[in-house]
């Protein structure tokens, strides 16, 4: 199976704005937007969700948390019980810094890889270059064919009307 998916690279953030609204405006699938720094309002444009990482720290975190707190409390109290100058066994102060590390480190490695799991980074991974200079000094959109009333023609005015440098059309095989 094979899918069309048009380029269309512009020289500054406020032509690939315009064009990203533009082109959602037109009802077209937007595919992704390749940019050399972050462009203020570009994902409001594109009309992406907010992102649910936060929420996966958080859990991280909370669990981390609870799991080394109850692993201190079982290993002081039920599975190794030491009477230390007459200091209780459930002494929650002294577990203290050592559970706020734990609770970092699980929210931070969870939250790594819970980026590179959702974006479908992994190591070894083919790069796949949208367009030459796409994010040394060009603005990249990607729009890919939803239906049969897809016309490149018409794309390619579109974006010739927000200052588009180059429009080009590519097929490429989607493996199932």
């Amino acid at each position: 199976m094979s899918r069309r998916v048009v380029f269309a690279a512009f020289e500054n953030a406020t032509d690939i704005l315009a064009a990203v609204r533009a082109a959602r405006a037109r009802g077209l699938a937007i595919r992704d937007a390749y940019t050399p720094y972050p462009v203020h309002g570009l994902d409001a444009a594109m009309g992406l969700r907010r992102s649910r990482l936060p929420v996966v720290c958080f859990v991280a975190a909370v669990v981390g948390a609870a799991l080394k707190l109850w692993f201190e409390f079982w290993t002081a109290m039920v599975d190794w019980p030491l009477d230390v100058g007459g200091k209780p066994w459930n002494s929650l102060p002294a577990f203290i810094p050592v559970t706020f590390e734990v609770m970092v480190l699980s929210a931070g490695l969870t939250t790594v890889g819970a980026f590179l799991v959702l974006s479908r980074l992994w190591p070894g991974k083919p790069v796949a270059v949208p367009a030459t200079r796409a994010t040394d000094d060009r603005f990249v959109l990607a729009v890919e064919e939803t239906n049969a009333a897809f016309d490149f023609a018409q794309v390619s005015r579109l974006f010739a009307q927000h200052r588009a440098v180059s429009v080009e059309e590519r097929v490429e095989e989607v493996r199932p």
